[in-house]
C-alpha cells in the first residue's frame, strides 16, 4: 500500500539550524503512527515541519504523491486537518461553531454554510459524541469535551490525514480512552490516515500501528508496538535504570 504522507530526508530545526536529520517516515490511510520520545526530543518539530508550520531546512514532505511546497493552501486543508496540542479559546464561539469552521476550505470567502455543509458539521458532532454539549460556549466546556470537539472540526474537514499533537495531554483517563478510542473508530470507518505524538506509552502501545521513536537528532527505529515495547529497548530510548519500565503494563512507572 503507497502512503498517504511521507517525508524523505527532512531536516527539521529553527532559525535555519537543523536539530533533526534524515527523517523519513511513511504514514498509509487506516492506520495510526506515532511519535514516541523523551521530552524535547523533537516530536513536535517534525509535526510542525510537516504541517509548514516550520519550513524544512532539508528534503522534502510528500503529501498523496505531491510535494506538500507544490499544493494551494485549500488543497492542503481539504487533505489533512490538524490538531494541536496549544489550547484553543475562542471567545464567544460555540462548540458547534468551532466545528463549522471545519467547512471553510469548502465553503469561499464568505464562509456561509450550505445544507450540505451543516449535514457534515452534525455528523461530525455525531461521531465523536458531542451533540450533547454542541451548542454551550466552547470556553464553558470541559478540557475533554474541548478535545472531542476538535476532533470534530477535523472530521469536518473530511481530510485524507488527521495530525496530533499530544491530543491527550490535559485530559484525565477517561477524557483519554475516549477520545483515541474515537479516533481509531474514525480510522478504521473512514479509512483516514493518522499521524500523532504521544508521551503515554500505555497509550501510544494500544492505540498504534507503528511506533517511531525520536532520540538524539534523528529516528532511531520504527517497529509495530510490539517490536518497540520491549523492557530493553524503552529503558535504552528514554535513558533508563533497568527495571523501571513495567512492559506487562506498557508503563514508566518506578519499579521497587
Amino acid at each position: 500500500m503507497d502512503a498517504y504522507l511521507k517525508t524523505e530526508h527532512l531536516d527539521a530545526g529553527y532559525d535555519g539550524k537543523a536539530i533533526l536529520h534524515d527523517v523519513c517516515l511513511r504514514v498509509q490511510r487506516g492506520r495510526i503512527v506515532t511519535l514516541i520520545g523523551p521530552n524535547g526530543s523533537g516530536k513536535s518539530t517534525i509535526l510542525k515541519t510537516i504541517i509548514s508550520q516550520l519550513p524544512a531546512i532539508g528534503g522534502s514532505v510528500v503529501l498523496d504523491g505531491q510535494d506538500l511546497r507544490k499544493q494551494s493552501r485549500s488543497d492542503i486543508a481539504r487533505r489533512m486537518a490538524i490538531l494541536m496540542t496549544a489550547r484553543m479559546n475562542p471567545e464567544l464561539m460555540s462548540c458547534r461553531d468551532v466545528v463549522s469552521s471545519g467547512r471553510y476550505p469548502y465553503t469561499g470567502r464568505l464562509g456561509v454554510l450550505r445544507a450540505e455543509d451543516k449535514q457534515i458539521v452534525e455528523e461530525s458532532l455525531r461521531q465523536t459524541d458531542a451533540l450533547d454539549f454542541a451548542d454551550k460556549p466552547f470556553r464553558a466546556v470541559s478540557d475533554g469535551q474541548r478535545q472531542r470537539i476538535l476532533l470534530a472540526r477535523a472530521l469536518c474537514q473530511q481530510p485524507e490525514l488527521i495530525v496530533l499533537d499530544e491530543p491527550t495531554s490535559y485530559l484525565d483517563i477517561r477524557y483519554k480512552l475516549e477520545l483515541l478510542s474515537i479516533l481509531k473508530r474514525m480510522v478504521r470507518e473512514k479509512n483516514l490516515a493518522v499521524l500523532m505524538s504521544l508521551h503515554e506509552l500505555d497509550l501510544a502501545a494500544r492505540v498504534s500501528d507503528t511506533v517511531v521513536c525520536v532520540a538524539g537528532d534523528r529516528i532511531d527505529k520504527i517497529g509495530a508496538p510490539e517490536e518497540i515495547f520491549t523492557r530493553e529497548y524503552i529503558a535504552k530510548l528514554y535513558h533508563m535504570e533497568p527495571g523501571k519500565y513495567d512492559a506487562c503494563f506498557d508503563t514508566l512507572e518506578f519499579v521497587p
